[in-house]
């Protein structure tokens, strides 16, 4: 996909504070007898961020391409900013901003001339488009680049002045197709970054990704799409806990109380040379609290306790049923660890 503005002045939507910047239902679309959107919903309140994931060929481009109008829907509704997809086309393409997988920039021109190009598409007063170039060049740091032509500028250069471009005429809702694909960890952050600067300032950010770590790292909310339909959403934590795996280990001073608690929860694996137990859990309160008030009734003391949950790489594997992946098809980079 490319970065596209398609609307002649800046946004004005009909959103109040706590509407829902997205709502989406039924959405179906098929190609011959190939499903790739199967009757999705979506519920996304303004200002936050949304991550889709899912496999390659899941539907996550369709999802955006339906939803940034530039493709139809076989059927199915959808507001954006208030505004329907199908009927008022035009107001929802003035609400939007999109940013693709590569980079839509052209590179003889200069950073500058990118912006102000695209002022011009969206006919700003000249004064206008040079004042919010500017303001742009700043807060991605592109200032001392802008007189520069795009051609020099390194993948992550490049990826802010694609996002500066989505910004000149100040969407409400942007989509991100895989903002991130092909950076190093430094140009990931900074993105990471930008983006949550944009929801600090009321903007709704509909991202896909192919790296699972970012989603954990960004997202409010995040749904897997898998075969066109999809089969889970809610946050991160709440998906975590839908995948077995999840334990309490508890750490002793000494065997008395290791045996002692073994004994108390039977279907806890222990290790005596740590002197720790593991007890199968969804990482929930109440299930630590057990744990807890299940000690204190016995006069158990533990020097530590931690919780453990599966990780996003685990429910993904999990519900879509996918084999280890490699190369670029999902990937959690290490390096961003927190």
């Amino acid at each position: 996909m490319t970065s596209t503005t398609a609307t002649a002045t800046p946004a004005t939507t009909t959103t109040t504070a706590g509407s829902p910047a997205i709502t989406v239902t039924g959405l179906s679309k098929s190609y011959g007898d190939k499903v790739v959107l199967d009757g999705i919903d979506l519920h996304i309140p303004e200002g936050t961020i949304y991550a889709l994931l899912g496999p390659n060929g899941a539907g996550k481009t369709t999802t955006v391409q339906i939803l940034s109008t530039l493709i139809p829907a076989d059927s199915g509704q959808a507001l954006l900013a208030g505004h329907d997809l199908v009927r008022e086309a035009g107001a929802v393409r003035a609400a939007i901003g999109v940013t693709g997988q590569f980079a839509a920039v052209d590179n003889l021109l200069t950073a500058e001339e990118n912006l102000l190009l695209m002022a011009d598409l969206l006919h700003l007063a000249r004064r206008e488009g040079r004042r919010r170039a500017a303001e742009l060049l700043r807060r991605f740091e592109l200032t001392e680049a802008a007189k520069k032509p795009v051609s020099t500028f390194s993948g992550g250069m490049r990826r802010k002045l694609d996002l500066a471009m989505t910004l000149v005429g100040r969407p409400r809702i942007i989509f991100l197709d895989e903002p991130t694909t092909g950076l190093d960890p430094r140009s990931r952050r900074t993105m990471w970054e930008i983006i949550h600067s944009l929801v600090a300032d009321g903007v709704t950010i509909f991202l896909t990704t192919q790296y699972l770590e970012e989603a954990d790292q960004l997202a409010d909310r995040i749904a897997v799409l898998d075969h066109g339909k999809l089969v889970a959403e809610g946050t991160a934590e709440e998906l975590k806990r839908l995948i077995p795996g999840g334990h309490i280990r508890l750490r002793f001073l000494d065997p008395d109380r290791l045996e002692s608690a073994a004994a108390l929860f039977g279907s806890a694996a222990y290790d005596s040379e740590a002197l720790t137990l593991h007890i199968p859990s969804d990482g929930g309160i109440p299930a630590l609290r057990a744990v807890l008030d299940g000690l204190d009734d016995a006069s158990i003391e533990a020097e530590a306790l931690t919780v453990h949950t599966p990780d996003l790489d685990d429910v993904f594997l999990t519900l879509t049923g996918q084999p280890k992946p490699s190369g670029d098809a999902i990937n959690s980079p290490k390096e961003n660890a927190r």
